[in-house]
């Protein structure tokens, strides 16, 4: 197969073509360094301060659309065919400020300012999806980003204050769409393209099906979804990557679908792609998806991501586990599926092969009248990492507790299933009693670690807690049982 050996794209409003990327290269240090763009700043390198916001339009099923993403955990490579937006092209030709810029000037939303461009390229997504946005949407928006000294209060002002100073529809990005999707179409030329030093190569696969040869051709490379996680090993651990396959391109690892009684989702699909369909069928979801990282991250990040790297604390694989999820697992042309609980072998080990990948993941729809939950304990409420994550799924018929699925993360190597608690559950009467062994034979399923998120005392006693919380919440035999979760 023929290759490109270059990565193009479209740079506020420019065509830009950069050979030799290597895998290891960030969006922000080709912003910074070789552009001199330095508006979009580095603060955490890790994607959490969102100092580093910038928007990358991308053409896919549903047409052009833009979302605000971590530079500094966004490589290079990963841009190819899109549109890179940062904050020195907000303001219009005669240099004045941006609706966005100007409310955040008119109601204080600056101090020292440099969390400043990326609140304003955050805010800036925002305003484009939602023009007259809640107090609660901007929060929802603004979770990625952190500010020090200026408060969010003048910043949430501002931010529902935008729409009085100007109108999505006359903003370029607007005006200038159907010309930027040509332009974008014109840059897919459908090749796979391999470029950049040769200890350190980036590779895009043409497709699902290059993806697969990819890894036969490349046993053990990196694959590289939405980097949220690979970013890091970059950033923080100053880890080689190379060579590593990019997959964030790939439409075809993007499905997200009902198929009779399951959700299908794509291993590519992000935590934004997904959430729509996701809570829409799995209300309980609702909340805990919010919670998880910030907009950025999430519009960053993948559900097949999150599974594969087997993180002990990841958001996903406990909700996932107990309503019974199952995985793709990809080689070549070969097919197989796993259920996830058995995916996860042992701290860092998956039962995946080195030229093997997550394909999809298929949820089973509840039944009916079945009870399910979604929790998440962690220091801050928004935007951090669990400390215990938990899924818990049953039904109650005829007073009975019938197939209870529970698991947890956080409390042990994998994402992992609570089998004494699930059988001091099975057959049991729905009463206070029934749970209350549950949660104590939980210390019969766990030895949680102490670690800098939680001591191994605090973990088990949350888990405990959140078994008695779920029958709290669920408790059939009042009118009105306790709703935490809407506190």
């Amino acid at each position: 197969m023929t290759h490109r050996t270059d990565i193009r794209f479209i740079l506020n409003g420019r065509d830009v073509s950069v050979p030799h990327v290597a895998a290891d290269q960030t969006l922000l240090d080709f912003l910074r360094l070789d552009r001199r763009l330095t508006g979009t700043k580095e603060g955490c390198a890790e994607g959490d301060c969102g100092a580093c916001t910038v928007l990358v339009g991308r053409l896919g099923a549903s047409g052009l659309s833009y979302a605000p993403v971590n530079a500094c955990i966004r490589f290079l490579a990963s841009v190819d065919g899109c549109h890179v937006v940062t904050v020195e092209h907000l303001s219009g030709p005669d240099g004045r400020l941006h609706p966005v810029q100007r409310a955040m000037v008119d109601h204080h939303g600056s101090q020292c300012g440099f969390c400043t461009p990326g609140f304003v390229m955050a805010l800036y997504a925002l305003w484009m999806q939602t023009p007259e946005p809640t107090e609660a949407q901007v929060e929802t928006a603004l979770q990625g980003n952190l500010c020090r000294c200026t408060g969010y209060e003048p910043i949430i002002r501002a931010a529902v204050a935008v729409s009085r100073y100007g109108t999505p529809a006359s903003d370029h990005l607007s005006t200038e769409r159907e010309t930027m999707t040509a332009r974008l179409a014109a840059l897919q030329d459908g090749r796979r393209v391999v470029t950049g030093p040769e200890d350190n190569l980036s590779i895009l696969p043409a497709d699902v099906d290059d993806l697969a040869q990819c890894l036969q051709t490349y046993p053990g490379a990196t694959i590289v979804a939405g980097a949220t996680d690979v970013g890091l090993w970059v950033t923080k651990f100053l880890r080689r990557i190379g060579p590593a396959i990019f997959t964030g391109h790939l439409d075809g690892l993007k499905t997200v679908q009902r198929q009779g009684s399951s959700l299908l989702i794509g291993a590519g699909a992000s935590y934004t792609d997904c959430q729509e369909l996701l809570t829409s069928h799995l209300p309980h979801l609702s909340s805990y998806w919010d919670r998880i990282a910030g907009w950025q991250v999430r519009n960053m990040g993948t559900v097949g991501g999150n599974i594969a790297n087997g993180s002990p604390i990841g958001d996903t694989p406990p909700v996932l586990i107990a309503l019974g999820a199952e995985i793709t697992l990809r080689r070549g042309s070969e097919r197989r599926m796993l259920p996830l609980e058995d995916f996860f072998i042992d701290y860092g080990k998956q039962d995946r092969r080195a030229d093997e990948f997550v394909e999809c993941i298929r949820v089973p729809l509840p039944e009916p009248g079945d009870l399910d939950a979604a929790y998440k304990i962690s220091k801050r409420r928004d935007e951090d990492i669990s400390s215990v994550a938990a899924g818990i799924h049953m039904s109650v018929s005829d007073g009975v507790i019938r197939n209870p699925r529970i698991a947890f993360g956080g409390m042990a190597a994998t994402p992992k299933r609570a089998p004494q608690a699930e059988a001091a559950l099975t057959g049991k009467p729905w009463t206070r009693a029934s749970f209350e062994a549950a949660a104590q034979a939980l210390a019969n399923d766990f030895t949680p670690l102490t670690d800098w998120r939680a001591s191994a005392e605090y973990r088990m006693l949350s888990a405990q807690n959140l078994l008695r919380r779920f029958f709290l919440e669920h408790d059939t035999r009042t009118d009105s049982p306790i709703q935490l979760a809407s506190a």
